[in-house]
């Protein structure tokens, strides 16, 4: 680095939720500001952080199908293994605590909340010294017609949050954690209990994935795939070669090559 940057100048607003929320709350709160993971707080301490997986996980989850998604609070899905820092320190220390943690929150010497740090805001300020090519990983795909519920068990089972959705051999979209996490509160809310377990199987990837997906070609900058997933607010991207897929970047792999 060419000059020394601190914590503080690289954190931003942290974006808070009460513990006693429910999780529709989080996951308006998520989608308006476009935070992941929101800071869970109580009586203004920090408790820990809930993610859009977390999201999808419990509204897709069998054991919790009976209640309405309005009835779920923040506290049972609270990850409460989270990391913190003070604004006075070095910015380098955020590195592989990001190739870890989702968020780390920054306090002040009072040990009260003044930020968060995020992917995001450290790519704002740092720049991998290296090719697109070399962050090119394989993407995990999925077939348009597929249904969700073998979706959401490939998530768990692979412990991967986005699919590249296709269509006979073409890009169709992108699903995330996200799309998950919200078509499955619009599916409890709408549809009655002693329906889901038939009306889920006529829930496919394609109602509810984002597209068209937002792609780059594997010959940009790498400068150009962190302006992309900063402004459109996205956490990877589809690289693609003459059209075709090739792969995906994402955040982590540009935090693993800082």
């Amino acid at each position: 680095m060419s000059q020394e940057i601190f914590v503080k100048d690289v954190m931003s607003k942290s974006i808070t939720i009460a513990k006693s929320a429910p999780i529709t709350e989080a996951l308006d709160k998520m989608l308006a500001e476009g935070a992941d993971p929101l800071i869970v707080t109580h009586n203004g301490s920090v408790m820990g952080t809930i993610s859009r997986a977390a999201l999808a996980e419990t509204l897709g989850s069998k054991k919790t199908s009976t209640l309405s998604p309005t009835q779920i609070h923040v506290a049972n899905q609270t990850d409460e293994n989270y990391t913190s820092v003070y604004g006075d320190q070095e910015a380098d220390i955020l590195i592989p605590l990001l190739q870890e943690y989702k968020l780390v929150v920054v306090l002040d010497s009072e040990h009260k909340l003044i930020g968060k740090v995020d992917a995001t805001d450290l790519l704002n300020v740092m720049v991998p010294d290296t090719t697109t090519e070399n962050l090119i990983q394989n993407a995990a795909v999925i077939g348009q017609d597929e249904r969700v519920v073998h979706l959401r068990r490939r998530m768990l089972d692979e412990k991967m949050t986005k699919f590249v959705v296709m269509d006979d051999g073409d890009i169709a979209g992108i699903v995330t954690e996200t799309d998950v996490a919200r078509a499955m509160r619009d599916f409890r809310i709408n549809v009655a209990d002693k329906h889901q377990d038939n009306q889920i199987k006529n829930l496919f990837v394609r109602d509810i994935m984002t597209a068209p997906a937002l792609t780059l070609e594997d010959s940009v900058d790498i400068s150009e795939v962190i302006d992309l997933i900063i402004s459109k607010g996205v956490s990877a991207v589809p690289v693609t070669k003459n059209g075709k897929l090739r792969g995906i970047i994402s955040k982590y792999t540009m935090l693993v090559a800082l």
